[in-house]
């Protein structure tokens, strides 16, 4: 049965993703604190605009995907609004639309306080957005998505929203970049490794398709373990012990670095949730630990 129409838009954005976006806008604005610059106005506009460009990728990447096959019946993940027939391609355009205007009001914002970087960041991902599941060679199709998630959800969000608010950067916050990025990373792969096979149908050569789920498998654990190391380096950097509060979900880490390492099909589902759950947890400690 179709859904109320707010549910099926509720489920195109794909709100259960978005705290990929906000928790790297948090840590930034947490060492901005941390270091006496925090701004509310940026802080919030770089959070605004992060999430609208997420949406934006996950309404187009709806379309796209459908459009060329990686989204049938076969899908193991939850629904799709496209392949359900729920949400048509112009409607799905049209949000996108929307949301990169949107997006684009609040970057014209962060660019009159921060100046031209914020700009050129700002642009490129907007171009991202929509090349990574479209036009003539989209990213998320020739195994360059872990690429683009890493350095969006990592450096573009992190260190963007404490550049913002400081007007520089420090070698501490490069390294927590470095450890968003490698956990949102890591909830690609998990995606990757889940649908190998469809993909690889219809001609989406994502990392796990091109080399294989020994790769991606392998890869997983590499981001769950860089993270870990980027965050005691940062709390090197800082000469700030608190910083190694994320630590204290290692635990989580290596039960979830077992089942990704046993599991596949369908019961990848509860893993992509729960690595989702490990970077919101990994992000808060960190925040908490730079405040402290």
């Amino acid at each position: 049965a179709r859904p109320h129409p707010l549910r099926v838009w509720g489920l195109a954005i794909r709100p259960a993703t978005l705290w990929a976006s906000v928790v790297p806008v948090g840590v930034g604005s947490a060492l901005a604190a941390a270091d006496g610059a925090f701004r509310p106005g940026p802080a919030a506009a770089a959070l605004g605009g992060g999430l609208l460009i997420q949406i934006a990728t996950n309404l187009y990447n709806d379309a796209a995907d459908f459009a060329r096959g990686a989204d049938t019946e076969a899908r193991l993940g939850p629904a799709r609004a496209a392949q359900k027939g729920w949400l048509s391609r112009r409607a799905l355009l049209a949000g996108t639309t929307a949301a990169l205007l949107a997006a684009l009001l609040l970057g014209l914002y962060l660019t009159a306080v921060a100046g031209w970087p914020i700009l050129v960041l700002g642009l490129l991902s907007l171009g991202c957005a929509l090349a990574y599941s479209g036009g003539p060679w989209p990213l998320a199709y020739v195994g360059l998505g872990d690429l683009f998630v890493l350095l969006f959800f990592g450096g573009f969000a992190t260190a963007g929203t404490y550049y913002v608010q400081a007007l520089t950067l420090t070698p501490t916050v490069a390294l927590a970049s470095l450890s968003l990025g490698l956990l949102a990373t890591a909830i690609l792969v998990v995606n990757n490794l889940r649908d190998r096979h469809t993909d690889a149908r219809c001609g989406k050569r994502t990392l796990a398709v091109r080399w294989g789920e020994r790769f991606a498998r392998t890869e997983y654990l590499a981001c769950l373990a860089g993270a870990y190391l980027a965050a005691a380096a940062a709390a090197h950097a800082a000469r700030a012990p608190a910083l190694l509060a994320p630590w204290l979900t290692l635990p989580l880490a290596f039960l979830l670095a077992r089942a990704v390492a046993r599991e596949d099909g369908a019961a990848l589902n509860r893993r992509l949730g729960q690595t989702a759950l490990l970077q919101l947890a990994f992000g808060a400690l960190f925040s908490v630990g730079a405040l402290w």
